[in-house]
């Protein structure tokens, strides 16, 4: 299957890894191909690098000619932007970085704003007053245990971004959190990542899933199939949502997001099998899995 026929945005964190050599990209394959074989198998990709620096111009130009015109880049506000104090003073930044990213169209859709735990139910009004006057496709992620309470806080926040169309990005860590590895990868990954329950929103027609996995492939199937029969049932609503799989040094993140179409084409007779970039003679490798 084309990834342009997919009825959903499947992806992963970056497209620039080079351990994805091991078993989906060819193995003399450049970094300055992996974008294009990339695009070849999945139809989105997270926007994590824009949140710590501003890509030059000339990137973005390269990026536009390589990103077919289906697929979609979740570009996340840079952190000066997001978590430097009041959002309303940072709204002239906020459409610099809009137009920066202009060339690429309406591949980037939503941006990504994804907030800190200090912002908190104080400061809703301020959230709802950015969004509004930014006039882009935006999803938000908030980090505040408030918005996890089940409280008047939640419900608010709830309704105000359903009101808006504005999609709450759900970040769903269990998988990560349940892995007991000493590995400085999964150490690292558990102390940057919130510890928060996932909270599946769909406030629009594309809701917005980030599942963060457990290293090991297999150890994610119970966390993964509750959001396998949701991601299911949304597309036969008709919505068309976003699904984006990590695992703690992203080395097997790609193998994870493949195992998870998989599985939806199991609840969803007739979708297809992805599209697998052409490898090239390959020398049999064993265990790297």
């Amino acid at each position: 299957m084309s990834s342009a026929s997919l009825p959903y945005f499947l992806g992963c964190p970056s497209w620039s890894e080079n351990a994805w050599r091991d078993y989906l990209y060819p193995s003399d394959a450049k970094s300055s191909d992996f974008l294009g074989l990339y695009c070849q198998v999945f139809n989105a990709v997270e926007g994590n690098t824009t949140f710590y620096a501003r890509p030059a111009p000339a990137t973005i130009e390269r990026w536009a000619k390589v990103m077919p015109a289906h697929f979609r880049f979740t570009a996340k506000f840079p952190g000066d932007i997001s978590h430097s104090g009041d959002l309303h003073a940072q709204l002239e930044a906020a459409r610099t970085f809009v137009q920066l990213l202009a060339p690429l169209g309406t591949r980037v859709s939503p941006y990504w704003l994804q907030l800190p735990a200090s912002f908190g139910p104080a400061r809703l009004g301020e959230l709802m007053q950015f969004i509004d006057e930014l006039a882009v496709p935006v999803a938000v992620e908030v980090r505040n245990d408030a918005f996890f309470a089940k409280g008047e806080d939640e419900r608010l926040l709830n309704r105000l971004l359903n009101e808006r169309g504005i999609e709450r990005i759900c970040l769903d860590p269990r998988a990560l959190f349940s892995c007991t590895s000493r590995d400085p990868s999964v150490l690292h990954a558990q102390s940057k990542k919130p510890r928060v329950p996932p909270r599946p929103a769909a406030f629009s027609q594309q809701p917005q899933v980030r599942f963060i996995g457990h290293p090991e492939l297999a150890a994610n199937e119970p966390f993964l199939v509750p959001w396998l029969d949701k991601v299911a049932a949304w597309i036969e609503e008709g919505r068309s949502p976003y699904v984006f799989l990590h695992t703690a040094d992203n080395r097997l993140a790609a193998a994870l997001a493949r195992r998870f179409h998989q599985g939806l084409m199991e609840r969803l007779p007739g979708l297809a099998p992805l599209h697998e970039p052409d490898r090239g003679p390959q020398v049999e490798q064993l265990g790297l899995l």
